[in-house]
């Protein structure tokens, strides 16, 4: 009787555990070799290209700290040194933002920050390709719009970094404010020491500059903030 009833209980117990077994109560058994493994899938090119950018804008963010470091310092050796850091990081981010819109080339902030990182490495005219290229993806795009102006005012073209202003201040006064501020460091920097520009064009520049700034601080309180979030 003990006999059967051990053996009644045994069965139970193994039917019991088939049971919860086949609900998923434990970790599946290998397939076999026909069947194959179950992985995970890999990262679609788009999410690659997401991942890339998004450690770019990183490595800018330490770039540009770099680079404020520098222009800070009156050492002469520690500002180059910081300089040449900066310029390495930069390089670094520019290979991550390519990358990026090989992965996915309608990622318009990646092609936004390819021109970023060219324009901080001197590549002007690299720059200004790949903000055309945000732009035709996304038209209007203010941020595209204030580093083109940049771009314009690293390779003097005045009347374009003037434009790029004016569409601007039309939509978006803080990066216009930006764009302003970087004009009139461009007018400091060329005022004695004109590189090239004629003397008379830079003098005319900064007329058209502080007339500018004046009309912005009339109206600063007849309008709101741009918007100008980061993706």
């Amino acid at each position: 009787m003990r006999t059967s009833i051990r053996t009644l209980t045994t069965a139970i117990i193994l039917c019991a555990a088939c049971t919860a077994f086949g609900a998923g109560g434990g970790e599946m058994p290998n397939r076999s070799a026909g069947m194959g493994s179950q992985t995970s899938s890999a990262p679609s090119p788009e999410e690659q290209a997401r991942t890339l950018h998004n450690a770019g804008v990183r490595a800018v963010a330490k770039a540009d700290e770099l680079d404020a470091d520098a222009a800070r310092q009156s050492d002469a050796k520690k500002q180059a040194k910081l300089a040449g850091k900066s310029r390495n990081t930069y390089a670094s981010a520019l290979k991550k933002f390519m990358r990026a819109t090989e992965l996915n080339p309608g990622l318009h902030e990646a092609w936004n920050y390819v021109g970023y990182t060219n324009r901080k490495l001197g590549n002007y005219e690299a720059a200004l390709t790949a903000y055309d290229r945000a732009l035709s993806l996304k038209p209007g795009y203010p941020e595209a719009i204030e580093y083109r102006g940049h771009a314009y005012l690293g390779l003097n073209r005045l009347s374009e970094a003037k434009e790029a202003y004016l569409t601007l201040y039309a939509g978006n006064r803080k990066l216009a404010s930006q764009l302003l501020a970087a004009m009139q460091a461009w007018v400091g920097e060329h005022r004695g020491n004109a590189a090239g520009v004629d003397g008379a064009m830079v003098e005319s520049f900064s007329a058209w500059v502080t007339e500018r700034n004046t009309i912005a601080g009339q109206t600063a309180s007849l309008t709101r903030e741009g918007a100008s979030a980061a993706w």
